[in-house]
This record gives structure tokens, sequence and C-alpha cells, in this order.
């Protein structure tokens, strides 16, 4: 299969989506309203700020694009190129799109309230607090979900580990420099070439004192991720978290406009099937069959449940105009969703037998009696063993290399644009552990806030001392105690079911903006839902049965505590909203008035 018709043909379904279903759910399903955004209503300079549409679409993409498409598509090549590129194509556009739209809708109409509270109000107090724990389970285990990318990223790798430490003393000195000088695209210039002097600088670490201490194992970079994350969420916004993710910002465009001019000077053929033999499961690198974990592995690329942190959260107290809730939301999710299938593209153009030698243990692997065909050269040429790396981010890493190279005059570039990628994905995903560790110190001090009032308070320092530790230790001991295939299929897992949440929240708000002729446009959540449900709990048992509570390396009890927790959470606030949509249904009239303060 050659990858130029796959770019092409994803993009015109993607665009029509856009033009055709997206408009549909944003001019008639939900129906925008004439007045103020709460960006204008609630306008105080410091959170609601009426921002222009591409500056916040641009905020909104940069914030819900981690790693999530990055690596679920390569974790998910397992089961051959056509099962991830169906469920791409189908989750977003069905799904993820419909899902972020409506959760930013429903946030704005609740003057950009978090969904927890928006379930609070519509359905009642119980649901409010089991949206809020689940938050707080997902925000916790995506955490560590996305740190185990990193941390095989740089394990025993002294150059990416060099590269994406610079990154923090970089984005500290662009913080500062745009604060004391409101220069942004000096501090911007600057900010890229000394990245870009980091990579280059890179080789000379080899057999040096520093290169040395910067060859670190898995366990000790386990250890120092929580550590600097505590420190990283505690600083201000503006010195490191917002710097580090605007120069990503034009790291993630660069590369993947890069990749797409890659694919069409290249034109690799994928060297996938369209379908492997590990679809009915026992593969090396996800256990499960292609069904449901598929959908489970691919998780951002498709579909969200960390978008809706996002969605009902900053971006809603930025849109200056309703209409901009299209282009921002359903716009951002078929973008993510492109990243996603050239994510797909990148390691399916690997030979499998190269590709599962990264991604599988040495154990696994030989067990398969393939040969590695390119492997050993790519190796050699980018100066870094990369067999039995698993993860998903050496792979693509290794994936975009091998397309990169073989353009024109860059054959001999190989090392510099494998550790570039690899920064890439570090930075990004770094980024989204800065952020997230905040969101989760936010959520244990409103949880812990009920029993001692003071902890409620955000800027008292010993209550954010306290929930920062926690927050670190939860998923930092998830992420020492884990491995990639029992901690990603947690995180997809606990993701999914978010969005299995936020369209139940959906469906809620749809059935109330109309009259009993229209009710049936709540079918625009009801169907993801309906599949999403039931891929999240034959996923959790699946896992809890032949994985968690089984003996083997996947063994643990606190994953299976987790996934059954996070399970019985999806089943109550589904009650409750089935019931609350039984009477809803029953009346003839809309219960909920037209207006942002509803």
């Amino acid at each position: 299969m050659n990858s130029v018709t796959i770019v092409i043909a994803a993009a015109c379904i993607l665009a029509i989506a856009y033009r055709l279903y997206g408009t549909f759910l944003t001019a008639k399903v939900l129906g925008m309203p004439q007045e103020p955004t709460p960006a204008h209503a609630l306008e105080d300079g410091k959170d609601y700020v009426p921002t222009s549409r591409w500056v916040t679409f641009g905020h909104h993409f940069a914030a819900i694009a981690a790693a999530g498409p990055l690596v679920g598509p390569v974790l998910a090549a397992q089961f051959g190129y056509l099962p991830g590129l169906v469920w791409l194509l189908i989750g977003a556009v069905i799904g993820g799109a419909v899902h972020d739209t409506v959760v930013l809708f429903a946030s704005m109409r609740q003057r950009g309230e978090s969904l927890s509270e928006i379930a609070k109000r519509k359905l009642g107090p119980v649901a409010g607090f089991c949206t809020g724990l689940a938050m707080l389970f997902i925000i916790t285990i995506t955490m560590a979900g996305l740190s185990m990318v990193v941390l095989h990223a740089l394990e025993r790798n002294p150059w990416s580990t060099f590269t994406v430490g610079a990154t923090i003393p970089i984005a500290l000195l662009v913080g500062v420099l745009i604060k004391q000088t409101g220069n942004l695209k000096l501090a911007s210039a600057l900010g890229l070439l000394l990245m870009l002097a980091a990579i280059l600088v890179g080789p000379s670490l080899k057999d040096t004192p520093l290169g040395q201490a910067l060859t670190l194992d898995r366990q000790t970079l386990a250890i120092i991720l929580p550590v600097y994350a505590f420190f990283a969420s505690a600083l201000p916004v503006w010195l490191l978290l917002a710097p580090r993710d605007y120069l990503s910002s034009f790291m993630k465009i660069g590369v993947f406009i890069a990749l797409i001019a890659g694919v069409f000077l290249v034109h690799p053929a994928l060297q996938f099937p369209a379908f492997t033999e590990f679809i009915h499961g026992g593969g090396p690198v996800i256990a499960g069959p292609v069904w449901p974990f598929v959908s489970i592995t691919i998780a951002c690329g498709a579909i969200s449940g960390f978008h809706a942190f996002i969605s009902a959260g900053t971006t809603p107290k930025m849109l200056d105009r309703w209409s901009d809730v299209k282009p921002v939301a359903f716009g951002a999710m078929l973008v993510e969703c492109m990243v996603a299938v050239l994510a797909l593209i990148a390691a399916t153009s690997l030979h499998p037998a190269d590709y599962f030698a990264i991604n599988a243990t040495p154990e696994k692997f030989q067990q398969l009696g393939m040969t590695v065909q390119a492997l050993p050269q790519l190796s050699q040429e980018v100066g870094l063993d990369l067999a039995g790396r698993t993860g998903g981010a050496i792979s693509l890493a290794a994936g975009m290399t091998y397309i990169f190279k073989n353009v024109p005059f860059f054959q001999h570039l190989a090392a510099y644009f494998f550790q570039f990628i690899i920064m890439f994905e570090a930075v990004f995903i770094l980024t989204a552990i800065d952020a997230g560790t905040r969101v989760a110190r936010y959520l244990i001090q409103d949880f812990f806030g009920d029993v001692y009032r003071p902890l409620k308070r955000l800027d008292w320092l010993p209550g954010v001392i306290f929930a920062s530790v926690l927050a670190c230790f939860f998923w930092g001991f998830l992420l020492y105690s884990g491995n990639i295939s029992s901690i990603w299929a947690l995180f997809g897992v606990s993701n999914q079911l978010m969005a299995s949440i936020g369209l139940i929240i959906g469906a809620t708000v749809i059935l109330r903006l109309h009259q009993r002729a229209k009710r049936w446009y709540m079918l625009t959540c009801l169907l993801p839902l309906a599949y999403l449900y039931v891929t999240v709990n034959v996923a959790g048992v699946w896992m809890i049965r032949n994985v968690y509570l089984a003996p083997g390396a996947g063994h643990s009890v606190l994953n299976a505590v987790l996934s059954i927790t996070m399970l019985v959470l999806g089943a109550v606030i589904l009650l409750i909203a089935m019931h609350d949509w039984w009477k809803t249904l029953r009346r003839p009239q809309m219960t909920l008035a037209p207006s942002a303060a509803d």
C-alpha cells in the first residue's frame, strides 16, 4: 500500500467531515447562541480573556495533542495498518470531534465550568462526585502512561537525555526574556536556536564523564520524572510551562509538515500487511485481540476523555465567538487525527521484523522467529541500539528517520533527525506532564478541601506542597512498578471511559436543548457512546482477568482495583443519566432555556 494514497484519502475524508458533519453538529444539533461568550461576559483579564480564533485553536491543539496521537497508532500497528486506519478516521469523525465539540459547548453554556460541575448541575451531586473522582483517576493514570513513553525514549540514551534536559533551562530563559522584555520574536528565535544547538552538541558527549552520568536506567528515570514534575508544576506557568508549550508548538507543526513533504517526496510503501497474525490476540506489544484493543490503544488519535480537561477547562474561557466552536473543537480533533495517521504511516513503513524488534522485549521477539532487516544499519546510523526499546516513541522516531534519510541530500543526517524527533516527542509529553500534575493537584486540593478547608486555597503553600507530593507519588508509583503494555492499556481504558462520561453529559445537554421532534439529535452522542462504553468495559474486564489478576509480568492488584473502580464509576454515572433521560423524554416541552447561565 502506498502511503501517499492514504494521506490524500484521509485528508479528503476529514475535510468533507468537517464541512458537512461539523456544520450539522454546530448549526443544527447545538445551535450556537447569539449572546456573548463567557470570555466576554466574565472577562477578567486573567482567566476569561476573549482571544482570536486561531490563537485559541493553537492553544487548544497544543494542549490536546500530546503523546496519544504519536504513540497510540504506533503500538496499534501490531494488528496491521488497516484496523488502526479505519478506527482513526471513523472514531475521530463520529466520536472524538463530537465529544470535544459538545463538551466545549456545554462548558460555555455553564460559564466555562469543568465537566464535574456540569455533571453536578445536570445529573445531580452523586454524578458530579463520580465524575470528579473519575477525572482524578484518569489524570493520574495519564501521567504514568505519558511518562512511560519518555522513560523508554531516554533509557540508556545520553544524547537524548541531554537534549531533553537542556530544554528546561532554555524554556526558563525564554520565559524570563518574554516576561522582562515582551519581545516574543527574539525569545522565540533564541529558544529555537538553543534547542537546535543542544542537538548538535549531543554526539560529543560520547565516552565523556557527562555522557556516562546521563546514561540512565529505567528505575532511575522513573524516580527523576516525578521529582521533576513536582518542581515544574509548582513553578509559575509563565516561567516554564507556557514558553515550552509555545516552543514545542513550532516543533510539532514543523515536524509534521516535514513528514508530509517526506511522504510525497519518498513515497514510502507500507511494509506491514493490512492485518497481522495478532488480530486474535497474543501479540508481543499488546496482548489482547484487535477488538477492543485497537480502540483502547490508539486512544487520543480517535477520541480522548483527556480532551474534556481542555474543552471544559481553559478553552471555553478564551473563545471570542460562538462560531469559533467548530474550528477550535471539531477542527482541532480532525487535525490531531491526521497527525495520528502520519504516525501510523511512519511505523508501518518499517519492516515488521524491525518494528517488533524495537517494540517487543528481546525474549518475546526471539519467540517470533523473525529476522531483522534494516534495523542494524539504522541503529548504526543513529548511534544507538534500537532493539528492545519498547513504548512506541523509539519506533516512531525510527520510522520518521527512515523516511527522512531517503530524501535527497539527507542521507547522512539520520542521527540528527532521530534525536530531534525524540526531543520533539519528549518536550510535548513533558509539557503535558507539567500541566497534568497541576490539574491533579487542583483536584486533590478540591477533594481533601472538603475535609480541611484551607486545602481549597490554591495560594496556601503547605496545601500546594501536600497536593503536589501526593499527585506525583500516585502516578510515580504506577510508573515505577508498571510496564508499557499494562500501563498503556490502563491509560487507554481510563481515557476512553472518561470520553464515555463526556458523551453521556453531552447527550444530556442535547436532549434538554430540543423539543420532542428533534430529540433524536442526541443520537450524535449516543451512537459513539454505545460503541465506546461496550468497548471500554470489555477491555477493562479482559485486562483484569488476563493480565492484572493473572500470574505473569503484568500482575498488579493495584491496576485491577483502579480498573474496577473506574468501571463502577462509569456505570453509576450512566445509570443516573439514563434515569434522567427517561424523565426528560416523558416531558413534551424542552426543559433547558437557551442561555449561558442555564
